[in-house]
């Protein structure tokens, strides 16, 4: 049985657009993306970010939720320190009331920004530390069995939205394995410890009321084209763009400018970051895909494009909808 296949849709901002083109082009996606049988769309809170519209991502899965009709839609993830488990409840619950049966919402511990933005947010230095009990009390909030007394989420009590923890390291894998809930691994940008992680979150999995068995979901980079050269070209662009973004601070390089950071030791940081990446024809990506989801033990796929144009964004997902077969050619 073939895996599912979602999407993390990073709403990013391109060199010539604004966030409303931003956001109305994760709109046509999710609108695509259901055409094309995708089995869900995440979507990611990071701030002060200037190439990054999904600051808020309730309110984002609320206007997207509306424009469609049967695909899931969550967070990949509520950074849950950034605010109280009360508010997330309530804001998930909110629209897991609007919309049964569709919602999800992965939970992340990374502040998703700079120290400076940490505090504008409000966030202390150690609201991390907290990040298990958070979970605890939010999922008390959803499920109606509040650890707070007499504190209910309204909406939010007995929704029962589904909990996914989302890591880049060992901390996330064993949470989830505490908790008996599916882990998400953020391996499309943080590599490193994907194997280690996974392995730790299946041998220590305790079953709980939501998921009797482990499940793994793994993140990988996606570009699609016609042509291998094609695909070659956005992936070139895509690395050149993150140099910008992580080193540019507020400048944008050239591609000769970036080249030569892509060959410096921060280069190459930047370039282990890409280390999954499915690039090629829709059959190399497809064979990549298969060797990475038996290589990450993976019971999901969720993929991110990070092709700098937007046809090619889009092209990169229908190809690969057609390649899996989730829609015929």
């Amino acid at each position: 049985m073939a895996l599912p296949i979602s999407i993390l849709d990073l709403a990013h901002i391109g060199e010539a657009e604004t966030a409303s083109d931003a956001l109305r082009a994760s709109v046509t996606l999710a609108q695509r993306a259901e055409e094309w049988g995708y089995h869900r769309i995440w979507y990611a809170e990071h701030h002060n970010m200037p190439t990054i519209a999904s600051s808020s991502p309730a309110v984002l899965i609320a206007h997207i939720a509306s424009q469609t009709r049967t695909i899931r839609l969550g967070a990949g993830g509520v950074m849950l320190p950034n605010h109280s488990p009360l508010t997330i409840a309530e804001q998930f619950g909110t629209l897991a009331t609007l919309h049964p049966g569709r919602i999800d919402l992965g939970l992340g511990r990374a502040p998703g920004s700079d120290q400076q933005t940490q505090r504008a947010l409000r966030r202390g230095p150690s609201s991390a530390d907290d990040f298990p009990q958070d979970v605890v009390e939010l999922q008390g909030y959803l499920s109606g069995e509040s650890r707070v007394p007499g504190i209910e989420a309204t909406p939010g009590k007995g929704t029962n939205v589904p909990l996914y923890i989302l890591g880049s390291s060992l901390f996330g894998a064993k949470l989830a394995a505490a908790l008996g809930l599916p882990y998400a691994f953020a391996s499309h940008f943080a590599p490193t410890a994907l194997e280690e992680a996974v392995a730790l979150y299946r041998r220590e999995f305790r079953p709980s009321e939501q998921l009797d068995r482990p499940y793994v979901i793994a993140g990988v980079n996606v570009i699609a084209a016609d042509t291998e050269e094609r695909a070659q070209e956005q992936f070139l662009a895509a690395k050149r763009a993150r140099v910008s973004t992580l080193l540019g601070r507020g400048r944008r390089f050239t591609p000769e400018e970036a080249d030569l950071v892509l060959d410096s030791p921060a280069g190459r940081q930047i370039l282990q970051m890409t280390t999954y990446s499915a690039v090629g024809t829709p059959g190399e990506v497809k064979d990549y895909l298969d060797r990475f989801a038996e290589h990450a033990q993976a019971d999901e796929l969720i993929v991110a494009s990070p092709a700098t144009d937007r046809e090619a964004w889009l092209r990169s997902f229908e190809l690969l909808a057609q390649v899996r077969g989730l829609v015929t050619a």
